[in-house]
């Protein structure tokens, strides 16, 4: 056999394959095909109408949904303008209540002041006076009691001394 023969006869077998090979890739994508087809019509069929109404159920409520937003942001805008003027009347509030305090403060430690210095007064002009008042009449007292003590033993004769009842509390 000629070289020439072998060619064409391995050139025939391989064209045959390729052939064979193009046909069983015919059949697989035919049959791919088919199932695509199948697929698409039940997508088709059974969820095309589903998406149909969600579009139309979209459709309906956009108006709805665009008054709710705005709605929404109207009640934003009254929420952020009362808390602003809430906070205004707190800080208000606690700016008047601390002046109070500190006004109260300085009125507490101002009659404090005041009654420690009448204290340190009456002890200075009254306490003290009296104490020393109290003090020599005591003196003046026990004094008078030693003397009229000793006129009443030389009266009776006795030399011994009594203690006189002041005497016991003096010290």
């Amino acid at each position: 056999m000629d070289k020439l023969t072998v060619f064409i006869a391995l050139t025939g077998i391989a064209v045959a394959l390729q052939a064979g090979v193009l046909l069983a890739m015919y059949l697989a994508m035919r049959k791919s095909s088919e199932r695509v087809e199948a697929l698409a019509t039940e997508v088709k069929t059974k969820i095309m109408p589903s998406v149909e109404q969600a579009q139309e159920i979209i459709t309906e409520m956009r108006p709805k949904l665009e008054t709710i937003f705005d709605n929404l942001q109207d009640v934003t805008a009254m929420v952020r303008s009362q808390i602003n003027r809430a906070d205004a009347t707190i800080n208000d509030a606690m700016d008047r209540t601390r002046l109070q305090v500190i006004r109260a403060d300085e009125l507490l430690t101002r009659t404090l002041d005041r009654v420690e210095q009448t204290t340190d007064m009456v002890h200075k002009t009254v306490v003290s006076p009296v104490r020393q008042i109290s003090g020599i009449m005591q003196g003046i007292t026990a004094g008078l009691e030693f003397l009229f003590a000793n006129r009443a033993r030389k009266n009776s004769g006795r030399d011994e001394r009594r203690p006189v009842p002041q005497d016991e509390m003096f010290i």
